[in-house]
């Protein structure tokens, strides 16, 4: 659970550096604020055995509210929900699952990988939030692509 959720913090950090304005003391406090509110909402909502058991529960959104958990991490900071409405995407899916973490931007968006590992006992865990593929997908916009617009998916 340890590295989805770091990797989960990560990427919305990462969306908020890049839309400028906030601190890189503040983006740390963010992270670590972000990390522990998962941890604690998914403490009893972790199915390794069975990943997609709970997947709703974990499931990070924003679509005209603002997620509670990224809220409250930003109230950390001072920020309000206002202000992330204008530095995140307005369309935001993360889902943190066992063994996986992806997310979508806009509803008609590709869904991007950025962390998948197969079950204990198999293969490495590979870190796929480097792929040029998805890269720069949360750089196209604040809002949902047309549908004739081509975005780029990562697959194992």
């Amino acid at each position: 659970m340890r590295t989805e959720i770091s990797t989960a913090a990560a990427f919305v950090t990462r969306l908020l550096r890049a839309a400028g304005g906030v601190g890189e003391e503040q983006l740390r406090c963010f992270r670590e604020c972000l990390q522990e509110a998962m941890r604690e909402h998914y403490r009893h909502h972790w199915f390794p055995l069975v990943p997609s058991k709970g997947s709703g529960y974990r499931c990070i959104r924003i679509n005209h509210k603002m997620d509670p958990l990224i809220g409250k991490a930003a109230g950390m900071i001072g920020l309000s929900h206002e202000r992330l409405f204008q530095l995140l995407p307005s369309e935001l899916t993360l889902w943190v699952d066992p063994f996986e973490v992806s997310y979508r931007i806009g509803e008609d968006g590709s869904i991007c990988v950025l962390y998948e590992s197969p079950p204990s006992g198999r293969k490495a865990a590979k870190q796929l939030e480097s792929r040029t593929s998805c890269k720069e997908e949360w750089r196209i916009g604040r809002s949902s692509p047309s549908k004739s617009y081509n975005m780029m998916t990562v697959s194992s």
